[in-house]
């Protein structure tokens, strides 16, 4: 049982760590509104070709975009669109100046 718990909490904090870089951040929202191709993402994160593709691909290890190929292109979109639930908490914390007093999303009371 503790070896399983440990297990998770390990998957849980790759995930995290995927998610622990500004680029990447951009990249998950600019994703939220859709399938992206990576010159898109590039466009928009401002980094050359090869660095997205390297976020691309630390996304994708940790299960949280999935890539298509069409033609010379890879598109890129969200495997999991409810982790930008995830950033509606983060931004609750990060408010602290206006106390809440119900979680975003789940609905759970808060202090």
């Amino acid at each position: 049982m503790q070896s399983q718990r440990r297990d998770r909490h390990q998957a849980r904090a790759r995930v995290l760590k995927a998610l622990a870089h500004p680029s990447r951040l951009i990249i998950v929202e600019a994703l939220a509104n859709g399938e992206r191709c990576v010159g898109d993402l590039t466009a928009l994160v401002g980094d050359d070709t090869s660095t997205v593709s390297k976020h691309l691909s630390v996304l994708r290890g940790a299960g949280l975009v999935l890539d298509r190929k069409d033609g010379n292109k890879v598109n890129y979109s969200l495997r999991v669109p409810c982790v930008l639930h995830f950033f509606e908490c983060i931004d609750l914390v990060l408010s602290a100046a206006q106390p809440a007093t119900q979680c975003c999303t789940c609905q759970e009371r808060v202090q």
